[in-house]
């Protein structure tokens, strides 16, 4: 029952977001295809905008497509026109010349390390876009990354307080579940669905039920995905030079990029901008 309500959550947020972001985007269509535990094929469930069935349940292996090139990379693509795009593989043509698609975005989700969805922007007529698009879209993608986070979290305690089987280990101690309580709490203030929240309300108080769940509270901190990025690559121990390589950017956009990430960060240099990204759950 737990697994269903879960694939359910996050379902539910995926379609949630592709109709803010496609609304937010003023595009044609908007579509979400979750990732395989393995990370070497997705298949897209979620359709907004569309004129046929033809994308419904493709599968889409890593590396081939558009997205798939998201899915390897993990990291955005996007192209002006895309059955004659240079630079991905065209084995899904046939499925994107029925929705008549020119411009497509192709936006990775992650939770953790990896990502768990990726959702696709598409319009029939071509568009510009570039960095200020995928900037102002960032915010929800943000959202839509620490609910999915929840669930994930959420579901991962929940099976801990199930019921142990013979051959599972003792039941939690006290001090685990305070920890565990102590951490819902925490969970329920990133919390923007009504549905999850009141699954992380059920749970607390099983748990605590002396204690109150916080009221849902907005995030600090929204960085860009090239922000994102960036600070990623420098983390990584990677000089101005090195991550505008990696990235594929020029050595000043990067500049660019990390000045503006320190600004909203309220760090004065590069080794605080690390410390505090990681503090705001922003990277690892």
């Amino acid at each position: 029952m737990e697994a269903g309500q879960a694939e359910a959550g996050a379902e539910n947020a995926i379609a949630r977001s592709l109709a803010t972001l496609r609304a937010r985007a003023g595009i044609d269509m908007a579509f979400g295809a979750k990732v395989n535990p393995d990370g070497r094929a997705m298949t897209i469930l979620q359709i907004s905008g569309g004129l046929t069935r033809s994308l419904s349940g493709l599968i889409i292996t890593s590396g081939a497509g558009l997205g798939g090139k998201t899915l390897l990379l993990g990291r955005p693509a996007l192209v002006r026109d895309y059955l004659a795009a240079q630079g991905i593989t065209h084995v899904y043509d046939h499925a994107v010349e029925q929705e008549r698609l020119r411009t497509v975005a192709a936006l990775p989700v992650r939770v953790g390390n990896a990502p768990k969805y990726v959702v696709y922007l598409g319009n029939r007529r071509p568009l510009e876009l570039g960095d200020r698009w995928l900037d102002a879209l960032a915010p929800r993608l943000g959202e839509l990354e620490r609910e999915l986070a929840v669930q994930e979290e959420l579901n991962r305690r929940l099976r801990q307080l199930a019921a142990p089987t013979p051959n599972e280990p003792p039941a939690l101690s006290e001090g685990e579940l305070r920890e565990i309580a102590n951490e819902l709490a925490a969970l329920a203030g990133e919390v923007f669905d009504d549905g999850l929240r009141a699954r992380l309300q059920a749970l607390h108080q099983r748990v605590a039920p002396d204690h109150a769940v916080p009221q849902h509270r907005q995030p600090t901190v929204f960085l860009t995905p090239r922000e994102t990025a960036v600070l990623e690559q420098v983390a990584a121990g990677c000089s101005n030079a090195d991550a505008a390589e990696r990235l594929g950017l020029l050595p000043n956009t990067v500049k660019s990029y990390l000045k503006s990430a320190m600004r909203k960060l309220d760090v004065n240099n590069r080794v605080q901008a690390i410390v505090a990204a990681r503090e705001a759950g922003v990277i690892r």
